[in-house]
């Protein structure tokens, strides 16, 4: 393949996406990975906090470069207004650390979807390359709380000692009847929804106890109890068939109420997290042939969909929300003659 007339092909609208999208995340990680490495005191933690930022760098570096090539608009995202970095410490270094080890796994799916996704040889490459880099992440900062003893494993469960096949329908039951025990990919999914609820549940506190509009401290909140009645579900289902739900760690927040981001970053952040929520409840849902568990992520994504929305409109109403391009609006010009 000619590389160079590669690039003169115009993006489709699959590469817009991951890369407008990805530029805004970039930028608000950028945001708060400074803020992270002014206050984090584990000189342990921070290599893994400046590898992290410099990937945020990395990425909007070159995709401000492709969309300079293209004549494409530039996001304002967000910039040095939307972060103080003489702010009091709002979080732990141990969360610091666990949202880290996030930021590496919502990359390893996102890049993979986006390569996916991708035709142009430059974006795929760009892609492969952060895939690498995201896996990196994610073991570099599951490396260090394994070495500090406070990574949560998922759950062991005993070795069957024969392969056996399901014999009858309530193999499916849940809701009503019977119910089996639940297999190790639904505790898997319990699990992991567990993990990232602990970590939304602490930075909603966190987020609550800074932000400066009434109504915006109102949304997080909501999200902070949210996520700890989620949490709650997750762990009694695991606990109704004795499997350990995981270990939470509560002292994220720091009793600061200065605010180290901009309103509008951490209800965009906000927005973040309850998107990754969703696929990440779409994937549990098909990964659950128990009904009842399947039945709870339907109700719960049903509810984060409805929050989200109520977000997104609070955007929208402080000129927050950035339009993601789209399709030209025909009508509107027809009208306009």
């Amino acid at each position: 393949m000619d590389y160079d007339n590669d690039k003169r092909i115009k993006l489709t609208s699959s590469e817009i996406a991951s890369l407008w999208g990805g530029y805004m995340a970039d930028s608000m990680s950028n945001c708060v990975l400074r803020y992270f490495i002014k206050t984090v005191e584990d000189k342990e933690i921070e290599p893994i906090l400046q590898f992290a930022l410099g990937l945020t760098e990395e990425h909007i570096q070159i995709i401000r470069e492709i969309f300079k090539n293209e004549k494409f608009p530039i996001p304002q995202a967000f910039t040095e207004e939307d972060v103080d970095l003489t702010a009091p410490k709002l979080f732990t270094d141990i969360l610091m650390l666990l949202y880290v080890r996030q930021m590496g796994i919502t990359g390893v799916n996102t890049y993979s979807l986006a390569l996916g996704s991708s035709a142009r040889l430059d974006i795929r490459e760009f892609y492969s390359h952060n895939l690498k880099t995201a896996a990196e992440l994610t073991n570099k900062s599951t490396t260090l709380l394994q070495s500090k003893g406070i990574f949560s494993r998922s759950p062991y469960i005993p070795y069957p000692e024969v392969v056996e096949f399901v014999q009858k329908e309530g193999w499916l039951n849940g809701i009503f009847g019977d119910r089996r025990p639940i297999n190790v990919a639904e505790i898997s999914h319990l699990f992991i929804n567990s993990v990232t609820n602990s970590i939304g549940k602490d930075l909603m506190t966190g987020f609550a106890q800074v932000a400066k509009l009434k109504e915006v401290k109102e949304k997080f909140i909501r999200a902070r109890d949210i996520a700890a009645k989620h949490l709650e579900i997750f762990s009694s289902l695991l606990k109704d068939d004795k499997v350990p739900a995981p270990q939470i760690w509560d002292s994220g927040v720091t009793t600061s109420n200065v605010s180290p981001f901009s309103d509008k970053l951490m209800l965009f952040h906000t927005m973040g997290l309850c998107q990754n929520g969703l696929a990440n409840y779409g994937i549990s849902i098909s990964a659950s042939p128990r009904r009842d568990i399947a039945t709870h992520y339907l109700r719960l994504a049903s509810e984060v969909a409805t929050f989200s929305d109520d977000c997104a409109e609070l955007m929208i109403k402080n000129h927050w929300l950035e339009k993601m391009p789209g399709m030209i609006e025909r009508d509107a010009i027809i009208n306009n003659k």
